[in-house]
């Protein structure tokens, strides 16, 4: 299953890639998501733009984004749904992850049980 875009999540990243592509086309330009050690609950989510996947990531793709899971995020995002909210007071990529068993009121942080490092207090 891995990660899901939205149709909105998955339109927005296709734009960032064909605004950072350069004058010849990188085919393997894409967008790596990972969790690491660090935010409020503990977790933190990442999400860059790549045109050289790791060797251990797990590939996938979803209409015209090409998506890279870093392979020790990867139990920790499995179900996860990236979408993009646009509103008045805030905007920008939302991540819907059934394995978070808590999370910040920023979103960008969260917590999956047992398993969750210390977190580090918000600034």
């Amino acid at each position: 299953m891995g990660v899901t875009l939205t149709e909105k999540a998955e339109s927005r990243l296709h734009t960032f890639l064909l605004g950072s592509a350069s004058a010849t086309s990188v085919p393997t330009k894409g967008i790596r998501i990972s969790a690491s050690d660090g935010g409020c609950n503990g977790y933190e989510y990442g999400m860059e733009i790549t045109s050289s996947p790791k060797p251990d990531d797990i590939v996938m793709s979803q209409g015209n984004v090409l998506i890279y899971i870093d392979a020790k995020s990867a139990p920790l995002l499995e179900g996860m749904v990236v979408d993009f909210v646009e509103g008045v007071m805030e905007s920008g990529f939302k991540f819907i992850n059934p394995n978070a068993t808590n999370t910040c009121s920023c979103g960008k942080s969260f917590s999956a049980g047992d398993c969750t490092p210390n977190g580090t207090p918000c600034k």
